[in-house]
């Protein structure tokens, strides 16, 4: 055996390959292969790494590094004295990575009853494909420091703001609100986002493979807050407005109602109250009714309150002066096929008369001096037919015909609001004109630190005076709304009692109004009301809207100090006007 494997090893050793001698050059250059391989994963490595590296540290970054936003407050919303209307409070949401959130069934049931949610929707949310999902937004802080407590793996947390309106149903149409991610959706909120929305920031944090957050790298942008705004609004009037329509809308049985309250000296809104309202913190069962500024968004035909426009024009024009007599009898007159009625025969009327007793037959007689297109422009001058451009959302232009297509009985019935109609910022608006001697400034919404930019001149002084003496006889006894009276003061005012037009046909169904301002010797403060289907007994608007402006009017005059212009005492048991509808 032994000398078998001897002579095995003398043949292997005998071998030809093993006499064989390579080249030299081979080897070098082999050997230079090698070399240059490790110089091109040298250089590469230094590529990636030193001069280009962002692909690795985009990738590293992505296994441990996340960007989390910061949210920024949103502004406040305050009233002209600085009082809150609507302020934002800081709120935990709890969010997810789905990847990183392996949960054991016990601590899906913690986090579930911590988050009042079905275990079942809260698991298939944690089973998401998406990179990141909200679990709950906006919770209390004492139940997110609960959940953090737990520690969950994947289950992080940040801060966001919910939004609060300390003034709650009072000012709700006026201010609106925001949804849930911090958007206005409806009133100030949404007519001023920009302004009130801030920026959110952002910060850099270091995760561990949990998702746990294990150092704070710092802050790549900071958060800015959005811009706080200032409302023309005084919550003081805002209150007294708001409780004295919801108490005019309950007795008189109505359908709905507005109220507004306007400075005569810069334009400014005080107040803007509607009914029915809502709870703007509350929001679970809304409807659209609820929703609406009627204020603003609905338009209705004003009917008597714009008699004074048009007596206004015919004083300007040199149709008829002040004491100038109209014949009204018999109560009624006809033009075409259709006829127009008083509530009752007066006769003769000086024009003063026409507007103290309200007169269909007197305005319509009026109106037939002028041309249409007059008419029509100064509807327009006024505003009427064109939205108010105060910027809030929804806000309605109403309707006003072009003059051409006028028939004439359609001229007559405009001259004392029907066939035309406005929304009640509209009408204050327009009555602007008898507060500041004919001229017509715009209306704000916020607070002005400078004076009112100049109107434009729609009557003259002369033929405003006289008008507001005619709206003040409309106020006394012998007119259509001595309830309108208020102790102290000179109050000039007219009421509006329209039917309502339901597919084309007037309803027995009534929108009440009243539009005044006082004192008359200085106009501070203009007020209109509207209320909307009177069912209780009484529907003129006299009647239903002319109380509720006494009361707001009055307390709007207290709350600004305005001293008192006469020392005529309300007359209990005044004569009263029955007004043409």
């Amino acid at each position: 055996m032994m000398r078998l494997k001897g002579r095995l090893a003398h043949k292997f050793a005998e071998s030809p390959l093993l006499l064989l001698r390579l080249p030299a050059w081979r080897s070098r250059l082999l050997a230079l292969l090698i070399l240059g391989a490790f110089a091109l994963l040298i250089g590469r490595a230094f590529y990636l790494q030193v001069l280009n590296n962002d692909f690795l540290q985009e990738k590293g970054d992505s296994r441990y590094r996340r960007d989390l936003e910061i949210s920024a407050s949103r502004g406040r919303i305050a009233d002209r004295n600085g009082d809150v209307l609507a302020v934002s409070t800081p709120m935990k949401s709890v969010w997810a990575i789905p990847a990183d959130a392996k949960l054991t069934p016990e601590q899906t049931q913690q986090l579930a009853r911590l988050l009042e949610a079905n275990p079942k929707d809260l698991s298939r949310k944690l089973a998401s494909e998406k990179s990141f999902v909200y679990l709950h937004r906006q919770i209390p802080p004492e139940v997110a420091e609960k959940i953090a407590a737990l520690k969950l793996p994947g289950v992080g947390q940040n801060t966001e703001y919910r939004r609060y309106y300390p003034t709650g149903e009072m000012t709700a149409h006026l201010v609106g609100f925001t949804g849930i991610d911090d958007k206005g959706l409806e009133g100030v909120e949404l007519a001023f986002q920009k302004q009130l929305l801030g920026r959110p920031g952002s910060r850099s944090v270091i995760k561990d493979r949990r998702g746990q957050i294990v150092e704070d790298v710092g802050s790549i942008r900071p958060p800015q807050d959005g811009q706080d705004i200032r409302l023309s609004l005084d919550s003081k009037i805002q209150y007294l407005a708001y409780s004295q329509l919801k108490q005019a809308v309950a007795e008189s049985q109505a359908k709905a109602g507005g109220v507004a309250v306007v400075d005569a000296r810069t334009g400014e809104v005080l107040a803007l109250a509607n009914w029915p309202t809502y709870n703007p913190n509350n929001r679970e069962s809304l409807s659209g009714a609820q929703l609406r500024n009627r204020a603003v968004t609905d338009a209705f035909e004003p009917g008597s309150t714009l008699k004074p426009f048009t007596v206004a024009l015919a004083l300007e024009k040199g149709k008829v002066r002040f004491d100038t007599v109209i014949d009204c009898a018999p109560g009624r007159m006809t033009i075409g096929t259709a006829t127009i009625n008083d509530a009752h025969s007066h006769g003769p009327l000086t024009v003063a008369e026409v507007i103290q007793k309200s007169s269909n037959v007197g305005a319509a007689k009026i109106a037939a001096m002028l041309a249409p297109q007059e008419m029509w422009e100064m509807f327009d001058a006024v505003g009427f037919g064109q939205v108010p451009e105060l910027g809030f959302p929804g806000e309605v232009s109403g309707r006003l015909r072009p003059w051409k297509h006028w028939r004439p009985i359609e001229q007559a019935t405009m001259s004392y609001g029907h066939g035309i109609s406005v929304s009640l910022i509209q009408l204050i608006h327009a009555y602007t004109v008898f507060a500041r001697e004919g001229e017509l400034i715009p209306l704000s919404l916020t607070r002005l630190e400078a004076p009112p930019p100049k109107g434009a001149m729609i009557y003259s002084p002369q033929t405003v005076r006289e008008v507001v003496a005619m709206l003040e006889m409309a106020v006394r006894p012998g007119g259509t709304a001595p309830k309108a009276q208020i102790p102290g003061y000179r109050v000039a005012g007219k009421t509006g009692t329209a039917h309502k037009l339901e597919d084309g046909v007037y309803a027995k169904r009534y929108v009440a109004s009243f539009v005044g301002l006082a004192p008359a010797s200085a106009p501070r403060l203009i007020v209109a009301v509207m209320i909307d289907e009177p069912s209780a007994g009484r529907h003129f608007g006299g009647d239903v809207a002319g109380p509720v402006f006494a009361s707001v009017m009055a307390g709007a005059l207290r709350t600004l100090g305005v001293p008192p212009d006469s020392p005529l005492q309300v007359v209990a048991n005044a004569p009263v006007a029955k007004e043409s509808l």
